[in-house]
């Protein structure tokens, strides 16, 4: 039987929340307990697929192919574990279910309301999550704040799932936010006095409090809100504010919050691996400078590219350089500001996009990194610029293009396949999730990965043209990844470049803080050199 864990969140949405849960989650993993993690989130989408990244962020994919909450990325290099469509529900998701239940007649004739059949939906969500990871432990984060209108049925489900099971079975986390007066630094709790009240007026009791403030919390302060909110003093816990986000877990357990939630929960757990701490130790060590220019269209909003610059920065703490992100706008460059804007750095990376915004200054720069041999790591949207730009500069085709740019191009380098073109729905209809990728021998993206076959997450429409395959190749590409099933190009590498390594898929996916993505580590590795 599953233990389960709810996370919530008061006073003001931002400060931390899924990152408060991934600690958690990571702290029981340390103590050899098996966890499996779910956000639910209270919008109508059915998931933020359709959603621009200047409003939700990075949409992160898991295995199964469900476009899901950046969140999930944080659990899963957290936790380490790969998560499927049990970890993402949504309002929309809910919402569509029961109503195509009731289209059926599966309700009898009832007359279908928010309780129970909405907050049934919602509790077999987490109940199958459990069921069919079989996890020690299910940590559920509850989007939003308490207070949200849109969040009641969330709260309603969550609290009869507390009544269905025993007292040791169910805890709830709620994660708040303490301000500080301006001028006297004074510290005010009446804002989680007030969110605890909330909480409680929906039937659920918060048995740990995660407090975050812009200075370190007294005890005092501690003693204040244990008082106020009946929550024992070791019980409320502090979420500093820390230089490097996988410290988070550390912080938690210096204050022993898996020790209470272990003997809470009445679970069975070994002491401490330690191997998260040694990790981060090993992270913090790290000096060398390192500048890698990360070009793309949603660079205002840096969450767009989350997984990408967290991959990143992994890699270079892995390899004992702090990487500083140049967040450049690919709408802002032109032939005569690229010297300027790449000469202080030693990497370039074009992660994915949709849209032909700012396409040119991409295929810009895949000629500037090609052509002066700085190391060029292109991903989805990354690789099919590569593509355009070989096709352009050395082959001379004039006008190549993605028909998703230049739909009338006469040189289509990347084309919708045939079952892609009468797709009406945008929603869930791309290439997504877990596909098989053959390496060729002797390539360079062989010898990083160490095995011939691979696999990787895929978030895309769109496919490089098969029908230009001899000619790119004798333009000196090497194909060094392909999808022998579909007969789809995977991964493509100048073997004579420094590194020039592009793939389809999105390797920051599977790139955790303690396992770096072979392909991250090489472009590292290529631009310290």
């Amino acid at each position: 039987m599953s233990k389960f864990i709810f996370v919530t969140g008061g006073v003001v949405s931002g400060i931390g929340k899924g990152i408060s849960a991934a600690s958690i989650g990571r702290l029981l993993k340390e103590r050899g307990l098996s966890v499996f993690m779910q956000k639910f989130d209270p919008y109508l989408n059915i998931d933020p697929g359709t959603m621009s990244p200047f409003q939700h962020g990075e949409v992160f994919v898991t295995k199964d192919g469900a476009e899901t909450d950046l969140d999930l990325g944080h659990y899963e290099r957290f936790i380490d574990e790969e998560l499927t469509k049990r970890g993402s529900i949504t309002t929309g998701k809910v919402y569509s279910k029961v109503i195509e239940k009731e289209r059926r007649g599966d309700y009898n004739g009832s007359t279908v309301q928010v309780i129970p059949h909405i907050t049934d939906e919602i509790k077999q969500a987490v109940y199958k999550a459990a069921e069919e990871s079989k996890a020690d432990v299910v940590i559920t984060e509850i989007g939003g704040t308490v207070g949200d209108i849109e969040s009641l049925p969330f709260l309603e489900a969550i609290r009869q799932i507390h009544a269905e099971n025993g007292q040791d079975d169910v805890l709830f986390v709620h994660t708040v936010l303490v301000p500080n007066i301006p001028g006297s630094d004074e510290l005010k709790t009446k804002p989680t006095q007030h969110s605890y009240k909330t909480l409680m007026s929906y039937g659920i009791q918060a048995d740990i409090i995660v407090v975050r403030a812009g200075i370190p919390i007294t005890q005092s302060v501690k003693d204040k809100i244990s008082l106020f909110c009946d929550v024992p003093r070791e019980a409320i816990v502090e979420s500093k504010t820390v230089d490097l986000i996988y410290e988070v877990p550390l912080v938690f357990h210096e204050q022993g919050i898996d020790n209470y939630i272990i003997k809470r929960l009445a679970l069975k757990a070994q002491d401490s691996e330690h191997n998260w701490k040694n990790m981060v130790m090993r992270f913090k060590k790290a000096e060398t400078p390192l500048n890698i220019a990360l070009v793309g269209k949603y660079v205002e909003l840096h969450d767009a590219y989350l997984s990408v610059s967290q991959a990143l920065m992994d890699a270079g703490y892995e390899n004992g350089a702090k990487v500083n992100i140049k967040w450049v706008n690919a709408e802002d460059l032109a032939k005569d500001n690229l010297e300027a804007t790449f000469s202080d750095v030693a990497g370039i990376i074009v992660p994915g996009g949709f849209g032909s915004r700012g396409t040119e200054g991409m295929i810009m720069t895949s000629k500037y990194a090609r052509e002066n041999n700085v190391p060029y790591f292109g991903i989805c949207y990354g690789m099919q610029i590569a593509l355009i730009d070989v096709a352009r500069n050395k082959l001379g085709l004039k006008g190549a293009n993605s028909t998703e740019i230049d739909p009338d191009t006469s040189y289509p380098i990347i084309d919708l396949l045939e079952n892609q073109k009468t797709v009406e729905n945008l929603g869930g209809t791309l290439r997504l999730g877990n596909y098989d990728c053959l390496l060729e021998e002797g390539s360079r993206t062989r010898e990083l990965y160490g095995e011939d076959k691979i696999i990787e997450r895929h978030r895309h429409r769109y496919e490089f043209n098969n029908s230009f395959r001899g000619d790119i190749r004798r333009a000196g590409v090497v194909f060094s990844g392909v999808n022998e099933d579909l007969d789809l190009v995977e991964i493509i590498e100048i073997p004579e470049h420094k590194f020039f390594v592009a793939c389809q898929f999105h390797p920051e996916f599977k790139s955790r803080p303690t396992k770096v993505h072979p392909l991250f580590n090489g472009f590292i590795q290529a631009a310290l050199d």
